[in-house]
């Protein structure tokens, strides 16, 4: 199945530049994306940016073995604002670099435990996880709790110029 995440140019450059900010003793950011669904007539799945909100500073939590870690505080913040809204929820955080990025062993490890709890809360709308790069990225999206994910084929910047990167090339 395709699935394709569109976002805006300036919605994905304030995502960039937030995951970008230093953390007292975290490794790397994290935020959160929700994205509206639609079913194209041609198949498989649109995702549609909405909004983007960044963990806040006191919501991570200081485990050493990770780049970053995310406590509960943080992870209701991100339901709720995609509860609002009735829409997918998408964790974000970057790898840096330059090319299609890859998430690590922990990142697919870590997302296969939180990211089927998001269904507890909004059951209607898929959720998944997105590592960026500086000029790409990859996703992985979960269509219900208790199956296994799919790559997201494609991302969209939406602005001038219209562009297409990462996902599956």
């Amino acid at each position: 199945m395709r699935a394709e995440l569109k976002i805006a140019g300036r919605m994905l450059a304030e995502i960039r530049s937030d995951l970008k900010r230093p953390h007292t003793f975290a490794h790397e950011r994290v935020g959160f994306l929700t994205a509206g669904i639609v079913a194209p007539p041609s198949g498989g799945l649109l995702l549609l940016s909405r909004e983007y909100a960044p963990v806040d500073d006191e919501d991570y939590l200081d485990e050493p073995g990770v780049g970053a870690m995310i406590g509960s505080d943080g992870m209701r913040k991100g339901l709720q604002m995609a509860y609002r809204a009735r829409s997918a929820l998408l964790h974000v955080h970057t790898h840096g670099g330059r090319g299609i990025p890859r998430f690590s062993g922990i990142d697919i490890r870590e997302s296969r435990k939180f990211v089927p709890s998001f269904f507890n809360a909004i059951p209607q709308s898929p959720h998944g996880a997105v590592v960026l790069s500086n000029d790409s990225a990859s996703g992985l999206l979960w269509l219900g709790p208790d199956r296994s994910p799919i790559a997201v084929t494609g991302f969209v910047r939406v602005g001038v110029p219209l562009q297409r990167f990462g996902g599956l090339q």
